[in-house]
């Protein structure tokens, strides 16, 4: 079975792109792509085959340096993940090989996330129709060509110091060709496509932040690259 035939996936998937055709509608406009649940921890628990799929939308991009507002939101979550831009559209039938070829570049890039209810193997559908906790995504200007991991160090800064760091960006999400083929091939087995132009958010490469009141901010440097940097506020 493909991952994207899960039932579970089945049922949440067109829940999920009927509510992004519907913001479509009514004039937003669409960023991109996610995955979310793919480190293999998540993925034994919740019975996945591969990480999950959900979109990006124009409204949820903010920049470097911006400020978050958590007014409202339960269970605030940070993850340090790479940016890929696709340079071409990708149909179904994708292989790693083709997905490579159609990426443009990389960035690094932060997701925030409000997590709550955690899923569990019961409430994937629901999971997946709710857009898989997406809250924002933070994005900057500095870029790679290409989209090889290849001598990329990802260094977490939390409470100004250094929380978190790895020199193999891929260990927990996969490799980013076939993360970028997973997408593309979901989204053609439910009616839609991976584009020219589109953004993907590839996976938390390192273990997902449970964010506390004290946290003022967090900086993401994806050496040699660049950094990118968000500033929370609570009320």
């Amino acid at each position: 079975m493909n991952p994207w035939d899960d039932p579970r996936i089945a049922r949440g998937m067109p829940q999920q792109l009927a509510a992004r055709r519907a913001r479509i509608a009514a004039g937003e406009k669409p960023l991109g792509w996610k995955v979310g649940l793919g480190a293999p921890a998540a993925m034994k628990t919740l019975g996945l085959q591969a990480p999950v799929v959900g979109f990006l939308m124009q409204r949820a991009l903010l920049l470097s340096g911006a400020t978050a507002s958590f007014a409202g939101w339960s269970k605030p979550v940070a993850e340090c993940e790479i940016a890929v831009r696709m340079a071409t559209d990708l149909p179904g039938g994708a292989t790693a090989d083709s997905a490579l070829a159609a990426v443009k570049e990389i960035l690094p890039a932060i997701e925030l996330a409000d997590f709550d209810p955690p899923p569990t193997p019961e409430t994937i559908d629901a999971v997946l129709a709710g857009d898989i906790y997406q809250r924002h995504v933070i994005l900057g200007g500095n870029t790679r060509f290409g989209g090889s991991t290849d001598g990329l160090t990802s260094r977490l800064f939390r409470r100004g110091v250094e929380a978190a760091s790895t020199t193999d960006p891929e260990a927990l999400t996969g490799k980013l060709p076939t993360i970028v083929a997973l997408v593309a091939n979901t989204l053609a087995a439910y009616g839609e496509k991976l584009r020219s132009g589109d953004i993907i958010i590839t996976g938390s490469i390192t273990p997902p932040i449970i964010l506390e009141r004290d946290e003022t901010g967090l900086v993401h440097v994806l050496d040699p690259i660049g950094e990118i940097e968000i500033n929370f506020a609570w009320n």
